[in-house]
């Protein structure tokens, strides 16, 4: 029975060489293909097909499958020549090219499963996604229905869950549940599916149904509510995050939002922009991130409660380079800083965000200053100050020993000769209770 699990992975893909096979036959033999189909057709009683009855398959390229071509093609390749390396340790090195190449998002969020949290974020994943999923199902058959009849409401009904589908797809509120944990993947699946192409394919949804959507007044209104409730709420969580990559995975969340709203306000060029540029910054910022880790592991060892903890890192600077200037670009772009990418798409958002409500331009306005602070405390906290890690005593035991470091890494001036825990704690003389700022872990291990 243990020989029957260990190769129970080939029975998913054993369908897989027919439609190949019918794939192949009949773009070389259509002739002798569609010959060997008829009889098959005819024993389930379907009868023979109209001689004025043809089916084309061909694709359709206009400006918005061209970006999204380019987009994933460049992202795409990057990523795998990135991964190359990265993986070249990992002892389901080829599992993992086998599950990028013609597998779904699910396997490659638990590529880990002996992991119970990466087993877990798997499941959520593909639970939330298979709500979004029916939403689009639904508005699918819903539409195909409708078709030739007038019933508006009806067709109100159907855009909006097709619009459930887009914001499961994209992570935003409130099916964003998924896609902080989806971390648990390995690095380059992080920025492959969930900064360029997975989480693109719900803007790329409402951009390629945008005349349908824009008719609808009440669902663009909804859109433009959804995107910016994401913008903040992404940011926010974004500043509380301890994991490198849960804090870029937050980002993500909330520049997707940006996006939302643009569609929403009508900015379909604007939106479309964004989703450009950020891809691109974001994929770099993933990539980097990539990089950290695994120098934070010839420290701490694979452990990702350590080596993704950014309180831990610091002054990296002089041992990876490289990564910093790389992350740094990132950053400032992610920023909105001049004359970078994402400053000019942010900006025709934010412009337009004014002449469609005050309100919403207000919050857009101060979620992107949030968006520059906590892509600076990622970036400071990892590549600024000193090495925290030293500061942590990773035997169990219990120490007495105790280091004061400032908000930024930095070793301050010792007020007692004792070593303080990682980024803490203002203790005083009468024992009260541990004052934690914002940046800083309160509790000491007991």
């Amino acid at each position: 029975m243990e020989h029957t699990y260990q190769y129970a992975w080939i029975i998913p893909f054993l369908p897989l060489p027919i439609p190949m096979l019918l794939g192949v036959g009949l773009l070389l033999f259509p002739t002798a293909t569609k010959n060997l189909r008829l009889p098959y057709i005819n024993m389930y009683g379907l009868g023979p097909i109209n001689n004025d009855f043809s089916l084309e398959f061909g694709y359709l390229i206009d400006p918005l499958t061209s970006i999204m071509s380019i987009l994933i093609t460049t992202v795409g390749i990057m990523v795998l020549i990135y991964s190359d390396n990265y993986m070249s340790h990992d002892q389901g090195y080829l599992r993992f090219f086998a599950y990028m190449i013609g597998m779904c998002s699910y396997l490659l969020i638990g590529f880990w499963f002996t992991r119970p949290i990466a087993a877990n974020a798997c499941q959520k994943a593909f639970v939330t996604n298979r709500v979004g999923d029916f939403g689009l199902l639904l508005g699918i058959l819903g539409l195909y229905w409708i078709t030739g009849r007038t019933n508006f409401l009806f067709v109100s009904l159907c855009v909006l869950f097709l619009f459930v589908g887009a914001v499961a797809k994209s992570a935003q509120f409130p099916l964003h549940v998924w896609l902080p944990d989806a971390m648990e993947g390995p690095t380059p699946i992080s920025a492959l599916i969930h900064a360029a192409t997975m989480v693109a394919a719900g803007i790329f949804l409402l951009a390629r149904l945008f005349p349908l959507f824009i008719v609808i007044p009440y669902i663009m209104s909804l859109i433009s509510l959804i995107g910016i409730i994401t913008i903040l709420l992404g940011a926010t969580l974004a500043l509380a995050q301890k994991d490198i990559k849960r804090s870029l995975a937050y980002s993500t969340m909330s520049q997707l939002g940006y996006t939302m709203l643009a569609l929403g306000m009508g900015s379909y060029r604007a939106a479309l922009f964004h989703l450009i540029t950020h891809a691109y910054s974001k994929a770099l910022l993933f990539l980097g991130s990539g990089s950290i880790i695994h120098s934070m592991e010839a420290i701490v060892g694979y452990s990702p409660d350590k080596s993704q903890n950014m309180v831990l890192m610091g002054g990296l600077t002089k041992h990876v380079p490289i990564t910093k200037n790389t992350f740094l670009l990132g950053t400032l772009s992610l920023c909105g800083i001049p004359p970078l990418a994402c400053f000019w798409s942010k900006d025709e958002i934010l412009n337009d965000s004014w002449l469609y409500s005050p309100i919403f331009a207000i919050i857009a306005c101060l979620t992107a200053g949030l968006t520059a602070f906590y892509m600076f405390r990622i970036y400071l906290l990892t590549f600024e100050g000193y090495l925290n890690v030293h500061c942590k005593n990773y035997s169990g035991k219990k120490s007495s020993l105790f280091y004061s470091i400032s908000l930024w890494g930095k070793e301050g001036p010792k007020t007692k000769k004792k070593k303080m825990r990682l980024l803490t704690l203002l203790t005083t003389d009468n024992n009260e209770n541990a004052k934690a700022s914002f940046f800083f872990e309160e509790g000491i291990s007991t």
